[in-house]
């Protein structure tokens, strides 16, 4: 029988933390896109508009990358969906929160990086003092056995409890962690002349990422990166191709070299393919992979599935003829399988291998590469590849 009261855990799983409950109302929309309930109808349809914000962005063809430079922009890219990332942050553009937290807040209301490294710190003190505590008990074991000649368990205090810390008792103390500097006392006028901090960061999509915005969305606005004129749809199909192409200098007005394997197309077949099931779509370079999927974000779990991308040519002479060196489109080794997935199974991820199929230039006309329209005549092909444990899965 069960000594937990049932009421008790009920009433507790019925009360979330109010950091969960901030967390899942700011990160409420998993689209730009928001509908709202629909005020009235008309024969069983709704006749409320959505609202679609319109962001705009700069495009780089050197970093092969859109930049949302507009603080407003970025941060409900972010927050809906969790499209892009801060070029001087880990995920969230969060650069300018840090500084004015470390001007004035004194510490207080940790952004994710900070609290990252105070865990970090506190791993870090946490493996000193129990290094510490082993070799004092280990010393004390040898002098009780040499002066004495008794033996003494190391690390068992005489009233039987552990000298040694360990990770669930072990809590930091102002002791040990580092002490850090307090801010000198500054006067309420002193505070006022206080220059504003100017941000400096900007949201960086990938061109994968602010295709799928312009594209499937219609909420981004790609600008020109000398002209600041914006691209139309045609304009912004050949540039993200010409990126790709081998050259000292891209050029985002010249016409593209249209061909059916584009490492733009190739990689935003994966992309939009999961994005359109419902997926949060990272990058994974972290990892080894292409892509991480999230269910609902990062700020909410973990990724669940590690995706590597493989071009698979329709027909061997395109591959052949080909100016573009895919990666993974040559067959891989074991060692080199078996590297990626040990990699992500230490992490809880299942990789999957995720085979986009290229389109034989002579079975499908190179005309259709004028418009996304082309996207029809790729197929994906999944599988899932699981690290095989005979302890685990002996059943």
């Amino acid at each position: 029988m069960s000594l937990i009261n049932q009421t008790s855990r009920s009433k507790a799983s019925s009360k979330p933390s109010s950091r969960r409950a901030e967390t899942s109302r700011v990160y409420a929309h998993p689209l730009p896109i928001i509908f709202p309930e629909p005020t009235y109808k008309f024969l069983g349809l709704s006749l409320t508009r959505p609202f679609n914000p319109h962001c705009t962005a700069l495009f780089d063809p050197l970093t092969r990358s859109a930049w949302v430079s507009n603080s407003g922009d970025a941060t409900l890219l972010w927050q809906r969906g969790f499209f892009g990332k801060g070029d001087l942050s880990r995920s969230e553009p969060s650069w300018l929160a840090r500084q004015i937290n470390a001007r004035k807040m004194k510490g207080k209301g940790l952004t994710s990086e900070e609290i990252t490294a105070k865990r970090r710190a506190e791993r870090k003190q946490f493996k000193l003092d129990r290094a510490k505590a082993i070799a004092a008990a280990a010393a004390e074991a040898e002098t009780a056995f040499n002066e004495q000649g008794r033996v003494i368990l190391p690390g068992i205090a005489p009233d039987g409890t552990r000298i040694i810390p360990s990770a669930a008792t072990w809590k930091p103390t102002s002791a040990s962690m580092p002490s850090e500097q307090s801010p000198p006392d500054v006067a309420p006028d002193e505070e006022e002349e206080i220059e504003p901090i100017q941000d400096l960061e900007h949201l960086q999509l990938s061109l994968q990422e602010a295709f799928f915005l312009v594209w499937a969305l219609d909420c981004l606005t790609i600008l020109h990166p000398e002209t600041n004129m914006s691209f139309t749809l045609a304009e912004i199909w050949n540039a993200f191709q010409n990126a790709h192409i081998p050259s000292s200098v891209p050029q985002p007005h010249a016409p593209s070299q249209s061909r059916f394997d584009n490492p733009f197309l190739v990689s935003y077949i994966a992309y939009h393919h999961y994005r359109s099931l419902g997926w949060v779509v990272k990058s994974g370079i972290k990892f080894c992979v292409d892509y991480l999927l999230y269910k609902r974000g990062p700020v909410f779990q973990h990724a669940e599935f590690a995706i590597v991308v493989i071009p698979v040519y329709e027909d061997p002479e395109d591959q052949a003829n080909s100016p573009f060196k895919l990666q993974n489109a040559e067959p891989f080794t074991w060692s080199w399988l078996s590297t990626i997935n040990r990699v992500n199974s230490q992490v809880q991820k299942t990789l999957v291998l995720s085979y986009i199929t290229i389109p034989a230039e002579s079975r499908v006309s190179p005309k259709v590469l004028s418009s996304p329209a082309c996207f029809a005549h790729y197929s994906v092909r999944e599988v899932v590849l699981r690290r095989f444990i005979p302890a685990r899965m002996r059943d």
